[in-house]
């Protein structure tokens, strides 16, 4: 009995690992340029409270990979214009921020159409053409952050797509994309109840 008690003597080490709740992905919604790079953090919180960082061990995935890749270490490159989620998991906890690539060398921003009227509960789409340096034009609709200067009139989505909101009188909103630094021409949408 004495030989069985004495097994245990020093079985004093064990620890239990506490259960992983989240994870968080930083920087949030970062932006950078197509072949731009940019190294994301994944911190691991846990039910105990505590937190860690996890970059290392996490497994990273893109959503698309034609507009950002990123490295088993975290690293995010740019590819081409457009929003990607970028996720963070560790069996089966993940946390994701959303990361946009846009051009470089990009010098005006055109939205089409420059004015269009609609009514309560109707859509709009507009279209963000970018012109770069050396004259060449692209298509970064879903790249661009779209801007609406009155949202009781009509919001408007990150692809571009304006609602109009119930309106008793007519009003007009100003629509905008911006790129970086870059605003584009302000187009004018009319709501009509």
């Amino acid at each position: 009995m004495l030989l069985w008690a004495s097994s245990f003597l020093g079985c004093d080490g064990f620890f239990i690992t506490p259960s992983l709740t989240s994870i968080t992905v930083t920087p949030a919604t970062p932006a950078i340029v197509a072949g731009g790079t940019q190294q994301m953090t994944a911190t691991a919180s846990y039910e105990d409270g505590s937190t860690g960082a996890i970059t290392s061990s996490a497994t990273w995935t893109s959503s698309d990979a034609s507009i950002a890749t990123i490295s088993s270490s975290g690293l995010v490159t740019g590819v081409a214009a457009g929003s990607v989620s970028i996720t963070a998991s560790s069996g089966t906890i993940s946390g994701a921020t959303t990361v946009t690539v846009t051009i470089a060398n990009l010098v005006s921003i055109q939205i089409t159409p420059t004015s269009a009227s609609i009514t309560s509960g109707e859509t709009q789409a507009f279209t963000a053409i970018a012109t770069l340096e050396d004259g060449d034009t692209v298509d970064i609709t879903d790249a661009v952050t779209w801007t609406s200067s009155n949202t009781s009139a009509a919001t408007i989505s990150s692809a571009g797509v304006a609602t109009a909101e119930s309106v008793t009188t007519s009003q007009s909103t100003s629509i905008t994309a911006a790129s970086g630094s870059v605003t584009s021409n302000a187009a004018t949408l009319t709501v009509n109840p």
